[in-house]
């Protein structure tokens, strides 16, 4: 963990050194000072809170003029509550005293842009936009980077080598002051420095990353250099001097263009990636795919590394760059960040069901569905491996320790199930647990079964007796009599 040597202090940036606050008063004078300060909003019990530490540690040690804080959120619930800190990890981005951005979640490489705003010098800003300045140097972070970038170059088809930063801490520090690029991964080429990890990626979807290496007479996969020469060949010849066999609106030969509008409309959802569903050749086509298969939508996929001429011609029909692109009834969706946003809003199943892809679901459907997925199901802030508030946290422990097998929904990926939830069950903070669809209570009542010996006996009753207790209840779903209501303290950290 990056701890740090206590008190805020209200003078100049932090040293390099992440400081723990104790108070909010020592957080109050902190903002009087003249540095950009951030704060980070910690748990001991979270794993994501740890890893994301690391990365703010090294960042502090590439922007010393800033003050790097940190703050326990459930021990100190008065700052948590003034920054309306829900779940951990989180982020306070404060200039002149006042709030200039925030962010929740675990993402290393917004963290870092993010930072690079608020607190880097005008020289870092200016010679690295904040897209561009890559994931800090964490051991976490910097092995799914490299995954990415290596799974890049591999599809540029260029050889290359590597070394492992994290084996030699003297190379890691001074790689940062010989390129003047203060986080890893660094991509070199014939010795210049090309960036980090999003800008690799940015000049990979927009082919200006082959055309680097072709310049500077890296050698390329002769395979798919063939396949693209002989496509732009093929294509270059096919188009009469006079445009007459060119689409107007695109720029397209003719037929390309009736071959590309013929695919985009041969299902209702087709998308185009690179490989096939059952082996991607890419994380990004993958992650698509995964999409889908979660909204159990039926689709069609066109490999886009098996025809050259469709590659790089749908760019142009879509107007749209990189791969993977996702079309529902002949109209382009987007590629898969677009997809993950959509999906984690509803947008994604809202379309689906305007173009009669899926039957439509009513928020009640959907509810009932999600507390019946599971004979045991927990709605919770965070996943079982990465909790995001103490109180799922506990719960997760609970049935573990009790040997009981759970489903679980992070609440924090979609804000209908969240909100709706809590009129469906008449209960409105989380975590919630239920048992075949009804439930049994929050983390209070969780903790209190357990303690009693009854949590196993009260999760494992025969469907019979869950139907005689059926009979014997009203219709009318009320809020079970051994759930005990919180504080309005509780509340505000488990809504």
């Amino acid at each position: 963990m990056g701890g740090g040597d206590g008190g805020g202090g209200g003078g100049g940036g932090g040293g390099g050194v992440v400081k723990d606050v104790g108070s909010k008063a020592e957080l109050d004078e902190a903002l009087h000072g003249a540095a950009p300060v951030l704060v980070h909003f910690w748990a001991s019990w979270c794993e994501a809170s740890k890893q994301m530490d690391q990365v703010f540690a090294h960042l502090a040690t590439d922007f010393p003029r800033a003050l790097f804080l940190r703050v326990e959120a459930e021990e100190q619930p008065e700052i948590s509550e003034a920054y309306a800190v829900a779940a951990v990890p989180y982020f306070v981005f404060l200039k002149d005293g006042k709030s200039v951005d925030k962010l929740e979640g675990a993402n290393p490489s917004i963290l870092a842009n993010k930072v690079a705003k608020v607190a880097g010098s005008t020289s870092l800003v200016e010679s690295a936009s904040p897209a561009s300045l890559g994931i800090a140097a964490g051991p976490t972070v910097l092995e799914a980077v490299k995954d990415m970038v290596v799974e890049i170059l591999k599809d540029e088809g260029v050889e290359f080598g590597s070394f492992d930063i994290l084996t030699d801490n003297e190379v890691r520090e001074g790689m940062k002051k010989f390129s003047n690029w203060p986080t890893f991964p660094q991509l070199f080429c014939k010795g210049e420095l090309l960036g980090g990890g999003d800008i690799a990626v940015a000049m990979h979807e927009s082919g200006e990353l082959k055309d680097v290496f072709r310049n500077h007479g890296v050698p390329i996969n002769s395979k798919e250099t063939k396949v693209a020469e002989s496509a732009k060949d093929v294509s270059e010849t096919s188009i009469p001097e006079k445009g007459g066999g060119i689409s107007d609106s695109m720029g397209l030969n003719v037929e390309l263009a009736s071959r590309l509008r013929t695919l985009v409309n041969s299902s209702p959802v087709i998308v185009f990636m690179k490989g096939r569903p059952e082996e991607p050749k890419c994380g990004f086509s993958h992650k698509v795919i995964e999409i889908l298969q979660q909204e159990k939508v039926a689709y069609e996929s066109f490999d886009i590394l098996s025809d050259e001429e469709v590659r790089q011609g749908l760019k142009i029909f879509s107007n749209w760059s990189s791969y993977p692109q996702l079309y529902i009834g002949g109209e382009l969706i987007g590629g898969s960040d677009i997809m993950m946003e959509m999906q984690k809003s509803g947008e994604l199943k809202k379309i689906l069901a305007e173009k009669g892809i899926v039957p439509k679901v009513t928020l009640e459907d959907r509810l009932k569905n999600l507390v019946t997925s599971s004979p045991v199901m927990l709605f919770m802030k965070g996943t079982p491996d990465a909790p995001r508030c103490g109180f799922s946290s506990k719960v997760v422990n609970a049935l573990q320790d009790e040997g009981i097998s759970f489903g679980s929904f992070d609440i924090l990926t979609n804000e209908e199930i969240r909100q709706g939830l809590k009129t469906y069950s008449n209960w409105p903070t989380y975590p919630q647990l239920y048992y075949k669809g009804e439930l049994i209570g929050g983390c209070d009542i969780v903790l209190e079964l357990q303690n009693s010996g009854e949590l196993k006996s009260t999760l494992s009753e025969s469907i019979l007796q869950k139907e005689q207790k059926a009979g014997q209840q009203s219709e009318v779903i009320e809020t079970p009599h051994h759930v005990h209501r919180l504080s309005s303290a509780h509340q505000s950290w488990l809504t």
